[in-house]
């Protein structure tokens, strides 16, 4: 068996609490990394379109799912519902990152409710 590497650029996307990078997208499923810096967070936002797994794959990330509030460490995931409000936060001093598989029909940035956000992007 034979594998070929993609050797493909990645484009990596900045925002002000850090990067994310899209690593694979095909029609109903996208996958991300994301870089969140230190003492910072994404906003607090739901999809109408689409479903979410998050794997901590560098450092500790705080993560808001609905009402609960989790400490994930290396591998630790989380499923995030269609519809369910959820947010990702780095409260350390050191990088996290996490990987991010998409579901859904509609996975574009435009499916993204924010309810709350540090940058004022509501």
């Amino acid at each position: 068996m034979t594998t070929q590497l993609r050797t493909e650029t990645i484009e990596r996307t900045e925002r002000p609490w850090g990067w994310y990078e899209t690593i694979s997208e095909v029609p109903g499923n996208k996958i991300k990394r994301i870089h969140v810096l230190p003492g910072q967070q994404i906003s607090l936002q739901k999809h109408h379109q689409r479903a979410e797994h998050w794997v901590v794959v560098l450092g500790s990330a705080c993560v808001t799912v609905g009402e609960q509030v989790l400490t994930l460490g290396g591998g630790g995931h989380v499923d995030i519902a269609r519809g369910t409000v959820h947010r990702l936060a780095n409260l350390t001093s050191e990088p996290m990152e996490i990987v991010e598989v998409q579901f859904g029909d509609d996975l574009s940035e435009d499916d993204i409710v924010r309810l709350s956000d540090d940058y004022g992007r509501v």
